[in-house]
């Protein structure tokens, strides 16, 4: 089974290092100039609580010449259009190719391209950043990864993939309602990531002042009722497990969406906020602390836009 994944960044540096640590996988990195330096001479470094690695020499490339089994996307929603470019002559007839992007919005992107048989569904679970000397650095205290098919055909590559998994102390599941499993986590991201950027501040910072706690379950009530209108209602259990997770006073969680707009760079905000409130609109679901976030991310793309060019 030939993997190829896109970036090795974060997510892609951190789950190709655990599949090529157990001698078992043929990955291969497609990456930029820059981190291709990285790699070539550095190797691909991770550091997490599970146990740290340093892979030497990885198969990396700046662009394809085969045709792969298994093509996993760990690039950030705003690059998706490049990523399809640079990923196409991978795509054959039998490969499976899983997203790991967060929201939904890119589906019927990469459905368009390269057609819903070939297109799975895909969540990660656990967070990580690279850093600029291009270490990899995991940052919970958990790492899992859930798969699926999002057709009646479901690709042979899935079930390598878990045996491969297993070797791993990932946990990996292969979910016949992966659609449902994005909805979860995109319920979920937009509220912390509409939170804790609007406020730029940590759940347990908010929730420190009169209106915290009632601002963040009103953003969560609007997700939820965006995720009901379009037939993809979380269950009871998840949402009292999203409370608990937002509610918690002394948590230091925020959305790496805000790790972006401090340090000025661009963000996901259009694919998960954005995207969130339009899809609000279209239902005609009122949506106010939505509507006020995505005014403060816009507000704030556009601020960070003009003193770049300013410098």
């Amino acid at each position: 089974m030939r993997i190829l994944i896109l970036g090795a960044g974060g997510i892609g540096g951190y789950i190709g290092a655990r599949l090529l640590a157990t001698g078992q996988a043929d990955v291969s990195f497609l990456v930029r100039e820059r981190r291709w330096q990285q790699l070539q001479q550095y190797g691909l470094q991770v550091e997490s609580q599970f146990g740290n690695l340093s892979i030497a020499g990885p198969q990396t490339c700046k662009e394809i010449q085969q045709v792969f089994d298994v093509v996993i996307l760990s690039c950030k929603a705003y690059d998706l259009p490049s990523a399809m470019e640079a990923i196409a002559p991978a795509v054959g007839q039998n490969t499976l190719l899983i997203p790991l992007l967060n929201g939904i919005a890119h589906l019927d992107v990469l459905d368009q391209r390269f057609g819903r048989s070939l297109v799975a569904g895909g969540v990660v679970q656990f967070s990580a950043t690279l850093t600029a000397d291009g270490r990899v650095l995991h940052l919970n205290d958990f790492h899992r990864v859930i798969v699926g098919a999002r057709t009646a055909h479901s690709s042979p590559w899935f079930a390598e993939l878990a045996a491969l998994f297993a070797l791993t102390p990932m946990e990996f599941h292969v979910k016949p309602a992966i659609e449902q499993e994005m909805w979860n986590k995109f319920v979920f991201l937009t509220t912390l990531a509409a939170t804790t950027c609007s406020m730029r501040a940590a759940i347990g910072d908010i929730l420190a002042f009169d209106g915290g706690r009632q601002f963040i379950l009103s953003l969560l009530q609007e997700c939820e009722q965006v995720a009901i209108a379009s037939g993809q209602a979380p269950t009871s259990d998840d949402m009292q497990n999203y409370v608990r997770l937002l509610t918690t006073v002394d948590s230091v969680h925020t959305a790496s969406m805000l790790r972006d707009l401090e340090g000025k760079q661009q963000t996901e905000a259009d694919h998960i906020v954005g995207d969130m409130l339009r899809r609000a609109h279209a239902h005609k679901l009122a949506s106010p602390q939505l509507e006020l976030a995505w005014l403060h991310l816009q507000a704030a793309s556009r601020r960070r836009a003009r003193l770049a060019e300013a410098d």
